[in-house]
């Protein structure tokens, strides 16, 4: 008995170590495909202490701030005692170039100031990767250049506890990816209805500059786990100039006639039904349509590409714009708070149409989208579209080489796909199983070998 106390002892000491080393780990769940340490990107100022942003710093001042709100190029420059003339014939000659009208608050700036005080050169930021250089010396230019960026390819996986954005996020990847997996599965997946449970493995490239990510680059292969079906993805683009594209591993393309929503990331708020009850006019009827709350001025897409019929206000409707896609179906957008396209103009699928609103019987801002088949009105959603053209034939043999090499990157990432939770689960079902008869010290140590490799 004392032994058995003895072994148990241990076994929650081994446990609490491992739990934490899981944690710990854990918190590394997003990775770079290169698991060496990688040297951080050098700035341009760092290669030479004589340069910054290919400018010389020698006999120069330096200051870098941040555009202060509803403050202007003129109000930045004055300080440094560069006259209104001179700026009136900067901001013309950089119209062509960046229009200082841009220059937003928040964005940083630096200034290189002579022995007198007053600026020589002015380089803004408008994001962190592109810079502009403002020459103020006797010969006034403005010039455009960039950061060198490093791409790294990285891989995140998640199982969704509340919403892919958090999920993301916790998993240390950028939130961003979100869009880009609601724009490629948006024919195949409905990410209005994601379960608790649905997951996710991605490979895709990571922008660093100066060795700080700036946000993710392209998906380059993906596979989501939803309502008991694996939807792969990966993404093809042929040497010709052709533009890519994302197949599945039969190299069927995930594009389809119809999107699935008119927006890219939203929650459906009421669905098809012929009986709701309706919060406006307070009584039980039909609703030919699908809604998607989603924030006013979110900007509402075409599904499927068409010929507009209709754009107008109209009454409960709201303002609403109606297409009409081919002989047998018509979509229709309705509480728009702007509509962006005119009667008979051709719109392509995924182009902006309006912005979500709440004009007409509304009682939040959201668009309802009907759908027309064959002069019928349907379910949007439980409509099923062949998918789009697959790989071509001349292109057969290059996709195989990017279906493998994809395939066995998304495979990798399943040696992590438990989380320490898991981890936790099945080791304490192991103990619990051992402990069943009479403990032996060589049996519990190969129980644990066998769980933790």
């Amino acid at each position: 008995m004392i032994f058995k106390k003895n072994v148990l002892a241990l076994v929650v000491l081994v446990v609490i170590v491992l739990g934490a080393s899981f944690i710990f780990l854990s918190s590394f769940d997003t990775k770079s495909e290169d698991l060496s340490p990688t040297a951080p990107h050098i700035a341009e100022h760092e290669v030479s202490a004589s340069l910054l942003y290919g400018l010389p710093i020698t006999g120069y001042t330096i200051e870098t701030s941040a555009v202060k709100r509803n403050e202007f190029l003129s109000d930045i420059l004055q300080r440094y005692h560069v006259d209104l003339p001179t700026i009136s014939i900067l901001a013309d000659k950089s119209k062509s170039i960046y229009d200082v009208r841009k220059i937003g608050a928040g964005h940083d700036y630096t200034v290189f100031t002579d022995a007198t005080g007053k600026a020589a050169y002015f380089v803004y930021q408008p994001n962190p990767i592109d810079y502009v250089v403002y020459d103020l010396r006797d010969s006034i230019s403005v010039r455009k250049a960039q950061k060198a960026v490093d791409t790294k390819i990285e891989t995140v996986s998640g199982a969704i506890q509340s919403s892919l954005y958090e999920t993301l996020e916790a998993n240390g990847a950028s939130p961003d990816l979100a869009v880009q997996l609601a724009e490629i599965y948006g024919w195949a997946v409905n990410f209005y209805r994601i379960n608790r449970g649905d997951w996710f493995k991605l490979v895709y490239e990571r922008k660093y500059v100066e060795g700080n990510p700036i946000g993710p680059g392209r998906i380059q292969s993906a596979v989501f786990g939803h309502g008991g079906k694996e939807y792969r993805a990966f993404y093809f683009e042929p040497n010709d100039g052709q533009p890519g594209a994302y197949y599945d591993e039969n190299g069927k393309s995930l594009r389809r006639t119809f999107l699935k929503a008119p927006l890219k990331y939203s929650r459906i708020s009421s669905r098809f039904t012929m009986r709701r009850f309706h919060p406006v006019q307070r009584r039980w009827k039909a609703h030919l349509g699908t809604d998607f709350a989603a924030p006013h001025g979110t900007p509402i897409v075409a599904t499927a590409a068409g010929v507009v019929i209709e754009s107008q206000y109209g009454g409960g409707n709201g303002n609403y714009v109606k297409i009409q896609h081919d002989n047998v179906y018509t979509t229709q957008y309705l509480h728009m708070s702007k509509r962006a396209v005119r009667k008979g103009q051709r719109v392509s699928q995924g182009q902006v149409i309006g912005y979500v609103g709440s004009t007409g019987l509304a009682t939040g801002p959201h668009v309802c989208y009907r759908f027309w088949k064959n002069g019928r009105q349907v379910d949007a959603l439980a409509q099923v579209f062949p998918p789009s053209e697959p790989i071509k034939k001349e292109y057969q043999v290059a996709f195989e080489r990017v279906l493998n090499e994809g395939q066995q990157k998304l495979a990798a990432i399943d040696d992590k796909k438990q989380s320490s939770l898991e981890i936790y689960g099945a080791l304490a079902f192991r103990i619990e199983n051992l402990f069943e008869s009479e403990p032996d010290e060589n049996r519990i140590l190969e129980g644990f070998s066998a769980q933790i490799l």
